[in-house]
């Protein structure tokens, strides 16, 4: 076809367009990698180390306009996010829109339009914190856009709502107040300072129930102090005391010291190494009347082990020895000060009697004493 033709627009012609015709001999894949560069045609984003003018320009179009105009655009696409609940898309777009317009002040000669969309966008990213429960920074987003705008209800009743989830009671409700100075009659802060006054008096309930329990534990162990010292009974703690649940020493009335003292006993079988665990034995009661329920033991196959073929012993307060009675009462064994009760526990040794006295020499060779 002559050049005539081909410049006639009324003459059809099957020639491409100059400006593609050195693309006639690519293969499809190279056409395809190359129509990928363009953004309206992108089926991927190109490697971070891969330089496409074609993309930067039309990332560059997101910041055209004045500060207010890109804020506003980046403002609506985080909306638009955070009715989607997609939080973090919300975040990014939001502080995009506070870059835009970003100092710590806003710059001197600003004009009104770039101050009033600060206030905005500072208070649309504490929304999204106090929608994601991110309160400890919604909190600071809201004082940001309160200094610049200290009449804004909003960031006052988001201030108060994250003050109050993370329990911070008196700027919660300083908050409340400041609002409400603004607007009386804004029903979300009159609801919020409702639910504050609530949890004012529920923390000060649960505050006055602690300090009270605090003061009847500090009562109950100085009167357990008491009634141990006042029958001269010596007790000692370890580093390492053993762990016995709810066994302990108690008084029959925790508020009276003159009231009947219960000890949790441990009856040793040194040479069978068995034991029994009494958790309460009183002070009034004897072994006896604790040993008349306990043997015999059902492992004892020899029948050695019976009330009145036994004998008891306890460790002195020098590492010795001490026979025990069965028939004194355990006021009398332990008030008599030769004896301690270590790690709130009275430990009492049971052995045979045809067998005490080697039982004892073994003993005293294992804690060195002739």
């Amino acid at each position: 076809m002559n050049s005539k033709a081909r410049l006639d627009p009324t003459v059809a012609s099957a020639d491409v367009p100059p400006s593609l015709a050195n693309k006639r001999q690519v293969t499809a894949d190279e056409l395809y990698k190359e129509l990928n560069r363009y953004p309206l045609f992108m089926t991927e984003l190109p490697a971070e180390d891969e330089d496409n003018e074609y993309l930067e320009a039309f990332k560059a179009l997101a910041y055209e306009g004045t500060r207010a105009e890109i804020a506003e655009n980046f403002k609506t696409q985080g909306n638009e996010a955070v009715r989607e609940k997609r939080w973090l898309d919300a975040r990014e777009f939001y502080s995009k829109a506070l870059a835009a317009l970003r100092g710590p002040k806003v710059p001197a000669g600003a004009s009104e339009a770039e101050i009033e969309m600060k206030v905005e966008e500072v208070d649309e990213v504490a929304e999204e914190k106090r929608e994601r429960e991110n309160y400890g920074s919604c909190s600071r987003d809201c004082a940001a856009a309160l200094k610049l705008n200290f009449r804004n209800v909003k960031a006052w009743y988001r201030a108060a709502s994250a003050c109050l989830a993370l329990d911070k009671l008196p700027e919660a409700l300083d908050a409340c107040k400041c609002g409400l100075r603004v607007e009386p009659a804004n029903t979300a802060l009159v609801a919020v300072k409702s639910k504050i006054e609530k949890r004012t008096t529920h923390v000060a309930e649960i505050e006055r129930s602690r300090q009270e329990r605090q003061e009847r534990v500090r009562s109950e162990e100085s009167n357990l102090r008491y009634a141990l010292k006042s029958r001269n009974i010596v007790s000692r703690t370890t580093k390492d005391p053993p762990d016995m649940e709810d066994a302990t020493i108690k008084l029959e009335d925790p508020m009276e010291p003159t009231s009947t003292l219960k000890f949790p006993v441990i009856f040793l079988y040194p040479l069978q190494a068995q034991s029994d665990f009494v958790k309460a034995c009183s002070e009034t009661e004897t072994l006896a009347d604790h040993l008349s329920y306990i043997l015999p033991p059902p492992w004892d196959q020899a029948g050695e082990y019976s009330v009145e073929g036994t004998e008891c012993y306890m460790e002195t307060v020098a590492s010795g020895l001490i026979k025990a009675g069965r028939k004194l009462t355990l006021l009398k064994l332990l008030g008599s000060g030769k004896v301690e009760v270590l790690d709130g526990l009275v430990k009492v040794n049971v052995v045979p009697k045809a067998k005490a006295s080697i039982w004892i020499e073994e003993f005293k060779l294992r804690r060195g004493k002739q």
